[in-house]
């Protein structure tokens, strides 16, 4: 199964664009989207998971209409928003019982068994007592994959799931995230370079409601192969480089600004040529100095 969006725009009443003539095919499997806040990436998410109306355009789950018919989606949809709310003396398991219940698994047996198999697979059995309003970031996550995993979903729908999460639940997120991804179609939506790095075989660059990359990170970084250039240089001296070049990003190493510029040939005056990483990408393609989208 796979998801094809086609020429999908919304835009709000004050007249913003969140997304303009936007075409994605998704395959089964995780699929990065990456973009800065405000980019339109948590619009196009809520469209997908019947939420949001689109102006315009088309999305199609295999033979399911995503636009009209809301219904069959939602049969086959797990959603994870960037924020859920929870009832705030209510136990893991009582919530995820109850989740289980509105999604239709009314036999009481079959509903232990999967209540109780979802918080072993996301590793909360021993905290299923506990009230989910006290539970750690990482753990409400987990929570959230195991509420979205209820119905053998077919598309799941996961937005910022990372932030705020430290390293190691981050991981425990990442190895979740990727054994999920093996059968179903996992759209990340997220504006951390990492995730995507970490977890996708194609991705997608999303800015200001228009797309920018789809392809396989692969793709991207061999595109970038030779053309990102590095050097060190003095505060006083970024404006001038800003001007002079086409700098795609800038990071303080030990005190001094590290500056890497998109160029097609090598520019000289210092600059060392280093291999792309996709924060490259990800920041060549928002900044414009790289804007093709691949096919």
């Amino acid at each position: 199964m796979q998801l094809v969006i086609q020429n999908l725009s919304k835009t709000y009443g004050n007249g913003v664009k969140a997304l303009d003539n936007v075409s994605l095919t998704i395959p089964t499997g995780m699929f990065g989207l990456l973009g800065p806040n405000g980019a339109g990436k948590s619009t196009l998410m809520r469209i997908l998971a019947t939420l949001q109306e689109a102006d315009s355009g088309s999305a199609m789950l295999g033979e399911i209409d995503v636009l009209k018919n809301k219904e069959a989606v939602r049969r086959v949809l797990g959603y994870l928003p960037q924020e859920f709310g929870v009832y705030p003396k209510v136990s893991a398991y009582q919530m995820l019982d109850h989740i289980a219940l509105l999604k239709g698994v009314i036999d009481n047996g079959e509903r232990k068994a999967l209540v109780e198999a979802l918080l072993q697979k996301v590793n909360l059995w021993e905290h299923r007592k506990r009230r989910i309003a006290g539970f750690s970031g990482g753990m409400k996550q987990r929570f959230g994959i195991a509420q979205s995993l209820i119905g053998e979903p077919k598309l799941i729908i996961v937005d910022e799931p990372t932030a705020g999460l430290d390293p190691g639940e981050r991981n425990r997120f990442y190895n979740l995230l990727t054994e999920i991804g093996e059968n179903v179609v996992v759209i990340l939506s997220t504006h951390i370079v990492q995730d995507v790095q970490e977890l996708c075989n194609n991705m997608a660059i999303i800015n200001k409601g228009q797309l920018l990359f789809a392809g396989a990170p692969t793709d991207a970084l061999r595109e970038m192969k030779g053309r990102i250039w590095e050097k060190s240089i003095a505060k006083s001296e970024v404006e001038h480089y800003n001007a002079a070049n086409k700098v795609i990003s800038n990071k303080l190493i030990a005190g001094r600004p590290s500056i890497h510029i998109y160029s097609e040939a090598d520019p000289g005056n210092g600059f060392i040529g280093v291999e792309p990483s996709l924060e490259d990408v990800f920041f060549g393609h928002i900044n414009g100095a790289h804007n093709t989208v691949a096919a």
